[in-house]
């Protein structure tokens, strides 16, 4: 009978915890290498000092409470590939949902600049 108990708490914890640490992924779904790519970049246009460093990382985390990562790398890629050129990248340049991924893009760092900056 205990046994059996145990096992059923067992059961219910389990699906528990998977559940919280997808709410943490979503809460945290940039990679550590992306972070630092954009804190290396915004501080090499801003400035090597210990408060541009601060105020860097504030920017890419409030970048990641504004847009989730698929959609920040989406529009990066839009913007990359856009840089390219050539006929089959046209897509890139006249597409509206590249449109409005590059526009989103471009929203949350200058919200973020609002807020860290």
């Amino acid at each position: 009978m205990i046994r059996a108990a145990i096992f059923a708490l067992l059961a219910l914890a389990v699906p528990g915890a998977a559940g919280a640490q997808s709410v943490a992924d979503q809460l945290n779904d940039y990679p550590t290498a992306a972070r630092a790519d954009y804190v290396f970049a915004c501080m090499a246009a801003n400035g090597q000092s210990r408060d541009m460093l601060r105020r860097c990382a504030c920017s890419i985390a409030e970048i990641a409470e504004i847009l989730p990562y698929e959609a920040y790398s989406e529009a990066e890629t839009v913007l990359s590939m856009r840089r390219v050129g050539g006929e089959r990248m046209a897509v890139f340049n006249s597409s509206v949902v590249a449109e409005n991924l590059v526009a989103d893009l471009r929203r949350a760092p200058a919200e973020a600049e609002s807020v860290c900056f």
